[in-house]
């Protein structure tokens, strides 16, 4: 009698064995993520118009964003719940590099947050001090790469792309490397966040590829076989990247240009610094720099231009920094830069994906 009920119940529910695949609770993270920011967007703009939370425009920039002020920001604070949920819902509850990369969401999330208050309080462009913006970013990131380093398993060395017998061990030094990356990234997007749907697109492409890269180095045939670290639990990243990809394209839908709403640093902060902890705990730190191309052309762009200005005593490389500011003052519409660093971003993440194969 027992056995012929449970082969009852192995037979008429034998579909719910689909939801142990991370394949699929991927998709299910991707679509669920999607779907929250469809329904509640309109919703969270409304609200945002009715508090009056409007973008403060630079004095100093390009003349056509002045008629940008006062479009609703803080997208982050619709962004990021989605995220926490859509995981939290298909994800495993105890895998540890779960809990780590929600918890860079919601500490770089906090700190982004104040300073995107503060702007809209005072209505000015300026937030939290940079020294104080700082050294929060560098504590957040600290707890976690700790955290990892002291983890049963970690592993030290560096994984170089495309050259499989070189595997340098970094030893304790790998703190400092790792805080780069977490730190580097959350400001390299929040730089990149300057123009309608500008950043957010490349995030979603760049989390379609780590989506790839976590999958494969949570497999150990598939690691083994494709000469990357293998990782286990890792896998799990998979269902959160996707989650990460749904909410991006929910959100480009009001982000798209002409733009209902931005990210404010609330988004572009935790969403970077989850770009970069992902790239750590996949050990794909380097080919971050492929895949991350964009943003890191924009954050060179930057620090290229503020040196060369200090240097030369007021010169300058580009009409304006970060670099898709000299593109608009070139005479490039808006959406046309949009349109081709999109391009550029995908482009970048094939041949990231394309290094799995030449090593």
């Amino acid at each position: 009698m027992l056995y012929k009920l449970i082969y009852y119940f192995h037979t008429e529910f034998s579909w719910l064995n689909v939801f142990r695949y991370i394949t699929f609770r991927t998709i299910l993270s991707s679509l669920t993520a999607l779907v929250i920011c469809f329904v509640f967007g309109g919703w969270v703009i409304k609200k945002l118009e009715a508090m009056q939370v409007g973008q403060q425009i630079r004095s100093d920039g390009p003349p056509d964003h002045k008629s940008k002020a006062g479009t609703p920001t803080m997208g982050g604070c619709l962004i990021l719940p989605t995220i926490v949920f859509a995981t939290l819902l298909w994800a495993d509850p105890v895998n540890i590099y779960i809990w780590l990369v929600i918890f860079v969401a919601l500490f770089f999330g906090g700190i982004g947050f104040a300073d995107d208050h503060l702007k809209v309080s005072r209505k000015n462009s300026r937030g939290l001090r940079p020294a104080a913006k700082f050294s929060l970013q560098i504590f957040g990131a600290f707890l976690v790469v700790l955290i990892l380093y002291l983890h049963p398993g970690f592993d030290s060395h560096l994984n170089i792309p495309f050259l499989k017998n070189i595997s340098p061990d970094l030893g304790i030094g790998y703190i400092p490397f790792a805080l780069f990356i977490i730190v580097g990234t959350s400001n390299a997007v929040n730089l990149t966040d300057g123009l309608d749907g500008l950043a957010i697109s490349p995030l979603t492409v760049a989390f379609a590829s780590y989506l790839v890269f976590a999958y494969l180095a949570g497999n150990i045939k598939t690691a083994s076989y494709l000469q990357i670290p293998y990782i286990p639990g890792v896998g799990e990243i998979s269902v959160l990247c996707g989650a990460l990809m749904g909410a991006g394209l929910g959100f480009l839908w009001y982000n798209a240009y002409p733009a209902e709403i931005f990210m404010g640093d609330v988004g572009s902060l935790p969403l970077g610094a989850v770009l970069g902890t992902v790239a750590v705990i996949t050990k794909q730190e380097l080919v971050l720099i492929l895949v991350g191309g964009l943003f890191v052309f924009e954050a060179l762009s930057v620090i290229f231009q503020v040196a060369y200005f200090k240097l030369t005593g007021g010169q300058r490389i580009f009409r304006m920094a970060p670099i898709h500011h000299h593109f608009e003052l070139k005479g490039w519409p808006e959406p046309k830069v949009i349109v081709r660093f999109w391009i550029i971003a995908i482009i970048l993440a094939l041949l990231s994906i394309g290094t799995l194969k030449l090593r």
